[in-house]
This record gives C-alpha cells, structure tokens and sequence, in this order.
C-alpha cells in the first residue's frame, strides 16, 4: 500500500501540494493524470524519498522494491538479452555465488527456484520481443543502439525485474504504436503495485484500475478507467456549481435582510442572527479548469483528385532501398494513418509525401498547386534558441504587422505572454503548438504528423482530434497514440518488408495481431476482443460525411453565439441609458418608454436565440459522441 497522508510541498516557490492525501491499494494499476507542471513527475521523486517533504508523510511497506525508469540502458558492449537480466540483482547475485557450502547452496538453489530463475531468459526475451526487439536483435551489444531503443531496453528491463511498486513516467514517449500496444497489455496484467503518469487516452481506458487526479494542489483518487473518471469529475463539478450557486442566493437572500433591518430596532436580533449565519457559512468552492486552446487548421481550395500517386515508388537513402515497388493514390478527403514497427520506412513514406524526399525509381505525380504542411518530433530541436515565437512566424510571413501575427498565434493557442519569450523557454507542449501553426500557416491540401503529441496533455490531443475532424484536408498520420488514430484515420497502411499495403481491418484487428506476434494476451487481450465485437466500424464515406455535418453543426453554433453576444449588448446598452440619472432630465417625452418596450423585445429576442444556441450545441455534442 502507498498512503499519501496531508502532504505539502513546493518547487522554486511554486506550491504544487497542500494537505494532499491519497491510498493505493497493493496489486491496483493507477493513471496519474493532471495538467502539465502541477507536479506528477515530482510525486514520483517525493515517493521514491529524492525530495524533503515540507509536511506530511508517505508511507510504504519497508521492504517494497521501487522500479522506474531513470534514465536510458548504457552503450555497453553487454548484449540487450543480458543487460535486461542483470536487471534482477538478486538472481545475478545468486548466480554469481560460487560458494561450496552445502548450506549455502542449498540456499542460493531454492532461492533461485523461488524467484523463477529457470524461466528468467526467456520472460526477458518475451518483453524485449513485446517493445519491438527480436531474436536477432536481442544478441547484439547494446552500444550498438541509439538513445530511443536504449531507453526501451532500460523500460524492459525495469518491468523484468518485477518491482513490487512500479513507477512509470510517460513510458509511451518513446515507443511506438506497437510497442505501446504490448506495454497497454502488460500493464493491465502486472502484479505489481504500478503508477503510470500518461497522457495516453488509450492506455488509461485499457490498463488502469483507477485514476488519480492532481489538481489544484490537491490529489483525488477516482475508480474506474480514464473516460468513467472524466464523466464523474464533469458530474462532480456540476454538482458543486449548483451547490454554490444556491449558497449564493442564500447568502445574498440573507445579506438583503441585513442590510435593510439591522438598524431597525423591532428586527436588529434577527438580522444580527442571519449576520452571524453569514460568517459561519463556508463559501463552496469552485474548482474550474482552464480551457485548453484549439488547433487551427486552415481550408485550402480544393483540387482535382489525385491529390498525389505513387506508381512502383522505390524510396531509401544513399542507393540503399527501404521501401520498394509501392503503389498507391491519396485524394484531398483521405484521412490515413500509418502503421507498422519503427524502422520500417514510415517516415521515409512521410518524406516523400511532404516533398522531403525524391523518389529512386519509379513515377511520382503530385497535383499542380497542392501544399504539404509536415509536422516531425525531431523538428522540435529546430527552433531557433533565443527567437521567440512572433519572430519564428514574422520569418514566414515578414509583411505582415505585428498585430496580425499575434492574432494567428493566440488562435493556435500561443498567447501574448507565450509569444513574447524565447522558445528555449517555452514548454515541449508549446514548442510543438508552434510547429503545428507553421506547419499549417499556408493552408496546405495534405497535413502529414509524425508523432505529433508527444508533448501534449490528454485534453490537448483531444483538441488536435477535434481540429482534424474539421479540416478539409488530407490527412497522413504517424502515431504511437491509438485513441488519435483510432479519431482521425479512415484508412490504415501497413508498413512492413519494404511495401506498403492498406491493412485490412481496424484498429482493433491490428491490436489482436500484434498481441498475438508479440505473444502479450491475458485479461488485456480478451477484453479487446469483447468490445471489438460491440462496436461498429466507420466506413470512408461515413467518416466524411461525419466530419461535414460536424463542420455544418460547429458553423451554426459560432452563429448562435455571434447572434446572442450583439443582443446582448444592445441590452447592455439600453440597460446603461435607463441606469443613468441624467437620461430622465434630458430625454425626450416617452423616451424611457419606447427604450423599456425596446429593452422587452430584445429580451424576447434572446431567450429565442439562446434557445436556437442551445439546441446547435446539442445536436454537435451528440454528433461528436457518435463518433
């Protein structure tokens, strides 16, 4: 069990706990979500005891084993297979005892039969195959690997060796689709006692028991995966919304009687009473999140289909081929996501249809006029140090003012204060919101995203999912988030052995088979196969008239919004004449009339319009849940 009891703690003078508590059960598997920098990754550093608490405690069975991964596996010469072995301390301490005491190894026997030793090679073999290693692979020293698989090796290795508490901070960041498939899997079978702090929808539905919340300073544990813990939050503030809003009137209601007889003398007792029940009253709080901002993806003009073909393509560098012969054609309204381990050409596909990347052999045709936007990871260390981001876009765009340039910025969600400091400083969030806006700045036919939410909030990729259900565009999507693909793509290509082929199937189909590769199942597993067999598949045809109607929906709601804010102001005008003293000295005869008769119809007017806004909002919400 870890009980987190009335902990206090701040960073550089940021509080980020105050009196916060929480209990994990043993054996339980727990999300840790919360908005970037509240604090996840310090609880990890609190738990493991790296930091001094100011106040409170938390406590762990003295005994218990933490596992986390630190930092990437060393560039050793050690084989990947025997680097994740050594991972067990105990068992490489048994195997390295050469005592000839026969009451020793009779010890170091049952010990090593206790902790399965026998089966140790070949589990450790299982995870490494599960995050993208195989047979081959596993043999070879791991100096041999860049940084990215090396921290793979350091993530199999901390679940081989079995912690009893399993700290994990964003371990999806560096795998791939496949290799967060087989870890959803894994996770929802561990024994151990795990906290996963993840951005990834799909992992918090499929892999968590529960859900702990960090949010304004105060931790809360929810049961249940991450959409149930969404929809129960939602439910719990709007029930403190309510609560507070009928304190309020009480304590107006009781206010108004002060006010007006506590000087009186028949009703000064009852009006120092209500006064007194004025001070006792606790005010209810209100916890409200901030909104995330949007995605803005601008409509090109559209052109004749094909937008791109590809006719027996070979592409690969310096004369070596990665993908040979490959054959297809992307229309303006596809929306496709790419599939297949890394290292098999799925960005060298990506750069070729970006324009980064000539072909070696074959035809390659793209319509006169199309634009590519292309959003990398790796473009986040492109940036220029010291260059904030108005003057990143002023590069781009060099005759426009400055005032116009802000507004493009605030509405991809970088703000005044964002705009204004050096990229250097900025967030990896933030960093990635700005690649996305220049990616996007010349409304282009085709999107292509190669990896593009590592640095973002749950909340923050549902709003991409929400821009790009929008746009009029193609779409090209490398993901190792399946909740994204699972919203965006209407197509899958899967990329493996040099070709590149349409994958027969959804999502769904292509989890059962890499599990089945990747020889991960149990509970996991099953549980796919069950809601798999509930949910309905989306067509092409469907998905595109999906994201129509939502467009026509999103139009008609800014519509009703527009229409209410101009009746409300107009009321806010007559509203300011009839409050103003000298407008009865000065006004013509039955002007304060005519303006009350206009004041009534203007509000008649409203009521119907925030009855018509109303209604939009509903019909959009229910055409996003069916999505």
């Amino acid at each position: 069990m870890i009980a987190i009891r009335s902990i206090t703690f701040a960073m550089a003078g940021k509080p980020l706990f105050e009196a916060a508590s929480a209990t994990v059960q043993p054996g339980k598997t727990v999300g840790i979500v919360g908005r970037n920098g509240t604090g996840k990754s310090t609880l990890f550093r609190l738990i493991r005891g790296e930091l001094p608490l100011e106040a409170g405690e938390i406590e762990i069975p003295r005994a218990a084993r933490l596992g986390g991964v630190a930092q990437e596996a060393p560039a050793t010469s050690a084989s990947l297979l025997d680097t994740v072995l050594e991972a067990d301390e105990e068992r490489a301490a048994l195997l390295a005892d050469d005592s000839e005491d026969p009451e020793r190894i009779a010890f170091r026997e049952d010990r090593l039969a206790a902790i399965d030793s026998h089966s140790a090679e070949a589990r450790a073999s299982a995870i490494l195959r599960g995050l993208g290693f195989d047979a081959a692979a596993q043999r070879r020293p791991c100096a041999e690997f860049s940084g990215g698989w090396r921290m793979r090796v350091a993530l199999a290795a901390t679940l081989f060796s079995r912690p009893d508490i399993l700290l994990l901070d964003e371990p999806t960041n560096y795998l791939d689709l496949e290799g967060t498939v087989w870890l959803e899997a894994f996770l929802a079978d561990t024994p151990s006692t795990a906290l996963v702090i993840s951005h990834d929808r799909g992992l918090l539905n499929r892999s968590v028991e529960q859900i702990l919340h960090l949010d304004h300073r105060k931790l809360t544990l929810y049961g249940g995966a991450y959409d149930q813990f969404e929809a129960e939050r939602r439910q719990r503030a709007a029930h403190a919304a309510a609560q507070a809003e009928k304190q309020a009137k009480a304590r107006a209601h009781m206010q108004s009687f002060v006010d007006r007889f506590r000087y009186k003398a028949s009703k000064a007792k009852q009006a120092q009473s209500r006064l007194k029940m004025l001070e006792r009253m606790d005010p209810i709080e209100v916890q409200r999140d901030g909104s995330v901002s949007g995605f803005a993806f601008p409509s090109p003009p559209e052109l004749a289909p094909p937008l791109m073909q590809a006719e027996d393509v070979t592409l690969g560098y310096d004369g070596e081929a990665v993908l040979r012969k490959i054959t297809f054609r992307m229309d303006q309204d596809d929306r496709i996501a790419l599939l297949g381990a890394n290292g098999q050409g799925k960005s060298t596909l990506a750069k070729l249809i970006s324009g980064r990347l000539a072909p070696m052999q074959g035809r390659w045709t793209v319509s006169r006029g199309a634009k590519c936007g292309y959003f990398a990871q790796h473009q986040l260390d492109e940036l220029v140090e010291g260059e904030t981001p108005l003057q990143h876009l002023a590069r781009h765009r060099p005759d426009a003012p400055p005032k116009v340039l802000r507004s493009e910025l605030a509405r991809a969600g970088i703000g005044p204060d964002i705009a204004a400091n050096a990229v250097d400083r900025l967030s990896g969030g933030q960093k990635a919101r700005l690649l996305m806006m220049l990616a996007a700045r010349e409304a282009p036919h085709v999107m292509v995203l190669d990896e593009p939410t590592n640095h973002l909030d749950v909340e923050s990729r549902d709003a991409l999912a929400q821009a790009l259900a929008a746009y009029e565009g193609a779409v090209i999507l490398v993901s190792h988030d399946p909740h994204l693909v699972e919203s965006v793509a209407d197509r899958l290509w899967l990329v493996k052995d040099g070709t590149v082929a349409p994958f027969d199937g959804d999502m769904d189909d292509y989890r059962a088979l890499l599990l089945k590769e990747r020889g991960a199942g149990g509970r996991a597993a099953s549980s796919r196969v069950s809601d798999k067999a509930e949910t309905p598949k989306r067509s092409k045809r469907d998905a595109s008239a999906h994201r129509r109607v939502l467009a026509e929906l999103r139009g008609e709601v800014s519509r009703c919004e527009e229409r209410v804010g101009k009746l409300e102001a107009m009321r806010g005008q007559i509203d300011a004449k009839l409050m103003d003293p000298d407008f009865y000295q000065t006004a013509e005869p039955g002007r304060h009339e005519a303006l009350q008769k206009k004041r009534a119809e203007i509000e008649e007017a409203l009521e119907k319009a925030e009855a018509l806004w109303l209604d939009a909002q509903s019909r959009l919400d229910a055409e996003a849940a069916a999505a």
